[in-house]
């Protein structure tokens, strides 16, 4: 057990007032200058790479040995507050023994132990004054928040995760024995696993608090019933957003209203789950009472959304928006613009478009003639007043709108910002139609790939979705079944799908082949052996072994024979 803390006589540990002690007049103790706060920026000072490691020692020991903190804990507290370890240096003498002068300090002088525990646990500097106790500076003297930390940490949660969970959840902390276990295990019987509890709570720590989250039990059933999994639905879930399971059910209970039947829900979240996670924006209800405002029948507006459902998404219900306010304010009756959405509906979805004053400017045309324009060929809509109009030479692109628009719809529901130089730059490197990029996308998400992770991965390598599907499948069949590796590789070297199949297996082969004789480092990773250049892998490859270039040589040859 931690020792009791020394008496104190002010409630307020803030800042660490230093106490100096003299045992006697033969057996000084050294005086240390004392600081004005522990954690202020100016009195914290950078050092040196061996004087830091020298300092979280000797705060581990003071934890572990001196206070009685368990190992895990002092060696994790000590390790991940850099701040907080830097601002020891102010209260020593640096002309002595560091480590030895810092044990003479923590013997005289207790600290705010809340400190660099909260620091560890991802609370930033600027904000932990809001979390530090006015009448403690012991960590043990608070042993319900210890107990409550460590049934987070014993079921999974990440320390540097439970910043998060004291900033939005702090209440969890003070559960009585037993409570927090509960609650935890009431969403295993849910039907998560473990692993998706935890991912799940880590995304939305408020889900620990209070009665078991009603939405969300409404949005798990509705998975059931429409055939997707709950663990499923979480691996989606991303650790770094809230997410907010109210407009989720919302969703569900609107595109059931609308017309959709389960199985078109279950392919909907297959192939958009950034729609359901995220919930059907104000803009879609918005657009939806526009509609209804301008005489459009209820089952017709229901019919857009279920033949057209990247209606739903905020940006293509936005453009919507806009289209409409254009073509009102041109002055087209509610006939024509019906006939106009029921042909048109998803290019124009599609289409951030310009002002009706800027295009008549342009056109040099009144409203009146626009309109005509516009209701003889509905498409000179998009081609006169689209922001994205693709330019060659003054004129616009003479490719079929559809592809290019499709292609554009892919790549917003990749995250992809509208109007940005990246989706300008995605258009220009991803080839395909917007139906074929999406198909060889859901191949890497079903090859057992995160989704989250996927979308990184074809960021930061576009020209993986240039290839075919097939093409796609057999280097990840080739990575998983013959060579054994673990596809998580794949997201920190996503460009092995751009190396040709058939020099990924001469590799690979010569490198099994070397280890197979000890004649090389077996833990070499993918991407070290993949992506060198040809001499490089010749020089520290082929020559490291007396006989390595004849085997390099008849691989090479067998692969050309298989080609033959």
């Amino acid at each position: 057990m931690p020792p009791k803390p020394l008496p104190r006589k002010t409630p307020f540990f803030i800042s660490l007032k230093v106490r100096c002690f003299r045992a006697s007049e033969s057996n000084p103790v050294p005086d240390f200058p004392p600081p004005s706060s522990v954690l202020l920026p100016r009195s914290i000072k950078r050092v040196s790479r061996l004087l830091r490691t020298e300092l979280q020692r000797a705060l581990m020991d003071y934890l572990h040995f001196t206070r009685g903190y368990t190992f895990s804990d002092a060696e994790y507290i000590s390790k991940n507050s850099p701040r907080f370890v830097e601002s020891l240096v102010s209260m020593i003498d640096e002309k002595d023994d560091a480590p030895r002068s810092l044990r003479k300090f923590f013997r005289y002088n207790p600290i705010n132990e809340f400190e660099p525990f909260f620091e560890s646990l991802g609370i930033g500097l600027s904000e932990l004054h809001l979390f530090l106790p006015h009448d403690m500076i012991f960590l043990a003297d608070d042993h319900v928040l210890l107990h409550n930390f460590h049934v987070l940490c014993n079921y999974g949660v990440p320390r540097n995760r439970m910043g998060r969970f004291y900033k939005e959840a702090k209440e969890i902390f003070g559960y009585a024995g037993g409570l927090l276990e509960s609650k935890l295990q009431g969403y295993e019987n849910l039907g998560l696993s473990r692993s998706n509890v935890v991912k799940l709570v880590v995304c939305c720590p408020l889900l620990l608090v209070g009665d078991a989250n009603y939405e969300l039990v409404a949005v798990l059933e509705w998975m059931k019933r429409i055939g997707i999994e709950s663990d499923l639905m979480v691996n989606y879930l991303s650790c770094s957003r809230t997410y907010s399971w109210k407009r989720m059910l919302d969703t569900l209970q609107f595109l059931h209203k609308v017309g959709y039947s389960e199985e078109r829900i279950h392919n909907l979240f297959r192939g958009n789950p950034k729609l359901f996670l995220e919930g059907i924006g104000k803009k879609v209800y918005l657009f939806f009472g526009r509609l209804v405002k301008i005489g459009v029948e209820i089952n017709v507006i229901y019919s857009y959304f279920v033949e057209y459902p990247n209606i739903l998404s905020y940006k293509c219900a936005k453009n919507m928006l806009k289209v409409i306010g254009f073509l009102c304010a041109i002055g087209m009756g509610k006939d024509d613009i019906s006939h106009i959405f029921s042909k048109h509906v998803h290019l124009l979805s599609t289409c951030s478009l310009k002002g009706h004053k800027t295009v008549c400017q342009e056109l040099k045309v009144g409203k009146a003639d626009l309109y005509q324009i516009i209701k003889d060929d509905p498409l000179k809509l998009i081609s006169f007043s689209s922001k994205q109009q693709q330019k060659s030479d003054g004129k616009v692109d003479s490719h079929d709108p559809r592809n290019y628009l499709e292609k554009r719809t892919f790549l917003l529901k990749l995250g992809y910002t509208e109007n940005s130089e990246e989706m300008a730059r995605a258009l220009r490197m991803f080839r395909g139609r917007g139906d074929q990029l999406q198909e060889r996308f859901d191949c890497l998400v079903e090859a057992g790939l995160d989704y989250n992770s996927a979308i990184e991965m074809i960021k930061r390598a576009p020209m993986i979705l240039s290839q075919n599907k097939t093409v796609i499948k057999r280097k990840i069949d080739f990575l998983k079944d013959v060579l054994d590796y673990p596809l998580e590789c794949l997201v920190g070297f996503p460009t092995y799908f751009c190396h040709d199949l058939d020099k990924i297996v001469e590799r690979l082969s010569m490198y099994a082949w070397l280890k197979e004789r000890n004649a090389i480092n077996p833990t070499l990773t993918l991407s070290t052996i993949v992506a060198s250049n040809d001499k490089r892998f010749e020089k520290y490859f082929v020559n490291v072994h007396p006989q390595g270039p004849a085997v390099w040589k008849g691989l090479k040859r067998l692969s050309k024979k298989d080609k033959n």
